[in-house]
């Protein structure tokens, strides 16, 4: 029937509708300085777990009348007051975390999974090993999400021909996570990985410690940093690493630059688009169909507001509190220019969050987790490999730690390729668990 068709796509159009629209009832309202780094980071944490706020700044009328409602004097900024009359004043994240009342401290001494990072490869641990029976713990630093939680609209997901934004494939999934018993830490960083008594010993940033039969390393990556002083003491306030999709909105009539070449950055170049006067697409190389899919390439060619400027690169920037102006090189003449920018939202490069595994598992030299046959010199296993048997796919040199997603070496840096990576650690953690070289038993 014709329903089957015409239904679910109207039911997505307004689910999208409805998402684009200003919320008429919130629970969290926030007063703080729009240009701060503070009320950026608070926008795009509650933007991206999908919890609906109003913000207003410190000096409107609106934000004046809160702040004297919430018996504060707004000295310290930004202030933050929930639905049930609980006033934060400059809260830390875990304060808003425990606030929504997400769980920020371990609870367990011992588990059979820890998966470490909350991007598509570690939520599609969680799921199938949760699924399977599996006791499995969750470990987020941040954000549930990862690169892909910021993505204003994955187009070439499997499954949703119309595409996906990233925060709600990972609201989606973090939800089906937890229908299965998947338990969830977050802002909780691991920050050391040992064994005790053949089990994997977890540390996390708090000092706690659980045990666990088998984890899986699923960190990602960060974006690389431009390394210029002036930008540096601009982030949050004018300058975003990543897409800051909480920030759209604000762009509303502005000219703002995006650096980059990749998926994130065009599909960053698009969503901003929909907002700003004019978009920029700062990049070094000679094109974009090198690294960009060619449907987002065809997209923004035929967009009239967002315009290419090739062999371009950022080496500086200005602003007296906030981003007002930038300065570009074309390295073929060397010759800079500067010009007056809103914002810059840089995605570029991919360094792996894996400083705090020290020398527990083996890493190529630019720190990403070498795992299975890359663990192998001249057909021999890595001499710190400790078992009769070669490594499994994804196995780490620490037997019964597994690697999955952009945290990989060679991993191809794909959403659907982590969350493959993901699900297949689970099947070699139930082969690992088998093994008589295995752990001990619970």
């Amino acid at each position: 029937p014709l329903e089957r068709i015409l239904y679910p796509a109207v039911s997505e159009f307004l689910a999208a509708w409805d998402k684009s629209q200003e919320a008429q009832v919130v629970p969290v309202r926030i007063v703080g300085a729009e240009s701060s780094a503070g009320s950026h980071e608070l926008r795009d944490t509650l933007t991206r777990v999908g919890v609906p706020y109003w913000f207003y700044d410190h000096d409107s009328a609106a934000g004046i009348e809160l702040l004297a409602a919430s018996g504060v004097d707004g000295s310290r900024l930004p202030v933050v007051a929930f639905y049930d009359g609980t006033v934060l004043v400059d809260p830390a994240l875990p304060e808003i975390w425990q606030a929504l009342g997400v769980r920020t401290r371990i609870d367990v001494k011992s588990c059979d999974l820890v998966v470490i990072g909350a991007g598509p490869a570690g939520l599609a641990s969680a799921v199938y090993a949760a699924s399977e029976g599996l006791e499995t713990l969750v470990l987020e630093s941040a954000v549930p999400g990862g690169q892909a939680g910021t993505s204003s609209l994955i187009r070439n997901y499997l499954g949703f021909h119309r595409g996906i934004s990233g925060d709600d494939l990972t609201n989606r999934a973090v939800e089906q996570a937890w229908l299965f018993g998947t338990r969830f830490v977050v802002s909780q960083a691991a920050v050391r990985l040992g064994t005790r008594s053949r089990l994997q010993l977890v540390t996390t940033s708090d000092g706690s410690e659980v045990t666990a039969r088998a984890v899986v390393i699923a960190t990602g990556v960060t974006w690389r940093r431009l390394d210029i002083p002036e930008l540096d003491a601009l982030v949050g306030a004018g300058v975003f690493y990543g897409a800051a999709g909480a920030e759209a909105k604000a762009m509303q009539g502005r000219d703002v630059f995006v650096v980059g070449a990749g998926n994130s950055a065009g599909q960053a170049a698009m969503h901003l688009a929909r907002y700003a006067a004019s978009v920029t697409m700062l990049v070094r190389g000679e094109t974009l169909r090198a690294t960009m899919s060619e449907y987002l390439v065809s997209e923004i060619e035929q967009a009239p507001n967002i315009h290419l400027r090739l062999r371009t690169e950022v080496v500086g920037g200005a602003g007296a509190g906030r981003l007002e102006a930038i300065t570009l090189r074309r390295p073929a003449g060397a010759r800079t220019e500067v010009v007056p920018a809103s914002a810059l939202f840089l995605l570029i490069g991919a360094e792996p969050r894996t400083a705090w595994l020290n020398d527990s598992v083996a890493r190529d030299d630019h720190g990403f987790v070498l795992t299975g046959r890359d663990l192998f010199t001249n057909g021999d296993a890595s001499p710190s490999w400790p078992l009769r048997r070669p490594p499994m796919l994804l196995e780490t040199s620490t037997p019964g730690v597994f690697a999955a997603g952009d945290v990989r070496h060679r991993s191809i840096k794909r959403v659907a390729a982590a969350v493959g990576e993901g699900s297949t650690a689970i099947q070699l953690i139930h082969e690992y668990l088998s093994d008589p070289e295995g752990p001990d038993t619970r």
